[in-house]
C-alpha cells in the first residue's frame, strides 16, 4: 500500500515539506502591495538608489540618514538582473529570510526535542500573524530575526558540543550580519542571551564565560567596521551623527499586548485554554515556593532552558531598549512557540475540549466572513468595512481555487471533528488557518489593484 504524498513528506522529508509550506505561504503574494505605500519605502529606495548610482556603501538616498545596508544589499542583488527594483525583488531578502528561519528551526528543535513538537511549532511560527507579514515585507524585521536566531542557535552548538573551545567563524558572521540589519545594538540582544544562559546553567568559570562573550563581541564587529569605515569616508561626521541617532534606543516603547496580536490566532487558542482551569493554591510559602521554582526552571532540559531564557531576555531587552518598533521581540517568536507546541500537545491529550471549541468557533469565523464576502461581491449588502470590494477584473480562476482550498480545509476539520481524534484536528485547524492566511492575502492583493 502506498503511503500518502503528504504523510510521505512529513515521515521522510519533513524539511522539504516545512520549506514548501513557506514558499507557499509567502512567494505567490510577495509583489502584492505597491513599494510606495505602506511599510517601509524607503528601504527599496536605497536599494534602487544603489542600482542607479553605482555607489553600494552610501547611496545618494541615505546619505544624510542612518540605513544599515544589509537589506539593501540583497534587495539590490536580486533586482540586478533585471535592473531596477520591483515589488517582487524587493520583498525576496524577507521571504528568503523567513523559509530560512522556518527549515532551520525544525532542524534545531527537531534534533533535540520530540520531533511531533519541534513540527508543530514550526507550524505556529508560519501562521501566526506577525511572522506570517513580516514574511512578506520591504522591511528588514525578518532577516534580522533570521540572523538573529542562527546566530543564537549556533551559540548554543557551540557551548553543547565545543564547551566554548575555539569560537566558530559562523557565529561573528551571523552577529555582524543582524548588526549591519539593524544597527549596532543588535550585537547586545545575542550576548545578553548567550551569557544569562551560561550563567543559569552554572557550568562553567565565570572567567571562561566573560572570555567567550568577550571574544564573541570583538570579533562580530569585524565585518560590521569594513562598512562603517567606507561609509563614513564617505559621509563625513554627519554619517556619524545619523548613526549615533539610530541606535540610541533608550526609551522604552514595548508593548507586551504586541505578543499576543502577533500570535494571532493562536492566542485565542490559548485564551480558550484558560476557561476551566482550577485554581491551585501553592502549598509551600512564597519563598519557598519562588525557590522551588527556580529549582525546576535549573533542572529543565538544556534546549529548553535555553529557549526560556532566550524568551525571556528578548522581551526584557525589548522593555528596555526597544526603538521606534517592537521588532527586536520578533526573535522571541521560535522560542515561544516551543513551548505553545508543547501546551498544545498537552491539551490535545487531556484538555480535549479545548480543540474541539476552538476548531468549532474558528468554522463559524471563516464561514461567516466568506458569506459576507460573497453577500458584498454581490451587491446583496453594503460591505463592511473589514470586507474588500473585489474589483471587476479579478481572477475568477485564481478565486475559485482558493475557494476550493479553504472549503476542503472546513471540511477536513468538520471530519475530523466527527472522528474525534484530536492530534488530527490540531493539524486540521492549522490547515484551515494556512488557508485562510492564503485568502486574505490574495483578497489583499485584489484591493491593491
Amino acid at each position: 500500500m502506498r503511503t500518502p504524498f503528504l504523510q510521505y513528506l512529513y515521515l521522510q522529508k519533513p524539511i522539504t515539506l516545512v520549506v514548501i509550506i513557506c514558499a507557499i505561504s509567502v512567494l505567490p503574494w510577495s509583489g502584492i502591495e505597491q513599494v510606495t505605500t505602506g511599510g517601509k519605502p524607503c528601504n527599496a529606495a536605497v536599494a534602487a538608489s544603489m542600482l542607479e548610482s553605482g555607489n553600494w556603501v552610501l547611496p545618494p538616498s541615505s546619505a544624510v540618514a542612518y540605513h544599515p545596508p544589509m537589506a539593501h544589499w540583497l534587495m539590490a542583488a536580486f533586482s540586478y538582473h533585471q535592473g531596477y527594483v520591483s515589488d517582487f525583488t524587493s520583498r525576496l531578502p524577507s521571504v528568503f529570510a523567513f523559509i530560512l528561519l522556518i527549515g532551520c528551526s525544525l532542524m534545531f528543535f527537531g534534533e533535540r526535542i520530540k520531533f511531533q513538537e519541534a513540527f508543530i511549532s514550526t507550524l505556529l511560527l508560519l501562521t501566526c500573524v506577525e511572522t506570517h507579514r513580516a514574511g512578506m515585507t520591504t522591511e528588514a524585521d525578518m532577516l534580522f530575526t533570521a540572523f538573529m536566531v542562527l546566530a543564537l542557535y549556533t551559540m548554543y552548538r557551540w557551548e553543547n558540543k565545543l564547551e566554548l573551545k575555539g569560537l566558530p567563524v559562523i557565529i561573528p558572521f551571523l552577529t555582524g550580519c543582524a548588526v549591519l540589519t539593524k544597527g549596532l545594538t543588535s550585537i547586545l540582544l545575542p550576548l545578553f542571551i548567550f551569557g544569562t544562559y551560561l550563567l543559569i546553567l552554572n557550568k562553567h568559570r565565570l572567567r571562561t564565560i566573560l572570555k567567550a562573550l568577550l571574544y564573541t563581541g570583538i570579533s562580530s564587529l569585524f565585518l560590521p567596521l569594513i562598512w562603517y569605515v567606507a561609509a563614513w569616508k564617505q559621509g563625513g561626521d554627519a554619517f556619524l551623527q545619523a548613526v549615533l541617532a539610530g541606535n540610541a534606543h533608550w526609551v522604552s516603547r514595548f508593548d507586551p499586548l504586541s505578543l499576543m496580536t502577533g500570535f494571532m490566532p493562536w492566542t485565542l487558542f490559548f485564551f480558550f485554554s484558560l476557561f476551566g482551569l482550577k485554581r491551585l493554591r501553592p502549598a509551600l510559602p512564597f519563598g519557598r515556593f519562588l525557590k522551588e521554582m527556580w529549582r525546576r526552571i535549573c533542572a529543565m532540559e538544556k534546549i529548553k532552558l535555553f529557549s526560556l531564557t532566550a524568551l525571556v531576555c528578548i522581551i526584557l531587552f525589548c522593555s528596555i531598549f526597544s526603538g521606534e518598533q517592537s521588532v527586536y521581540a520578533l526573535p522571541a517568536y521560535p522560542f515561544i512557540t516551543l513551548f505553545l507546541a508543547q501546551y498544545a500537545l498537552y491539551l490535545t491529550e487531556y484538555r480535549t475540549r479545548v480543540i474541539r471549541t476552538f476548531a468549532v468557533v474558528l468554522l463559524f469565523v471563516i464561514a461567516a466572513v466568506l458569506v459576507a464576502s460573497g453577500l458584498a461581491a454581490a451587491h446583496v449588502i453594503d460591505p463592511l468595512p473589514v470586507v474588500p470590494v473585489l474589483p471587476g477584473d479579478c481572477s475568477i480562476l485564481s478565486l475559485t481555487g482558493l475557494l476550493f482550498v479553504i472549503l476542503f480545509a472546513m471540511g477536513t476539520v468538520i471530519y475530523q471533528l466527527f472522528k474525534r481524534i484530536n492530534i488530527k484536528i490540531l493539524y486540521a485547524t492549522i490547515a484551515l488557518i494556512f488557508a485562510s492566511n492564503l485568502f486574505i492575502d490574495w483578497l489583499m492583493s485584489m484591493v491593491e489593484k
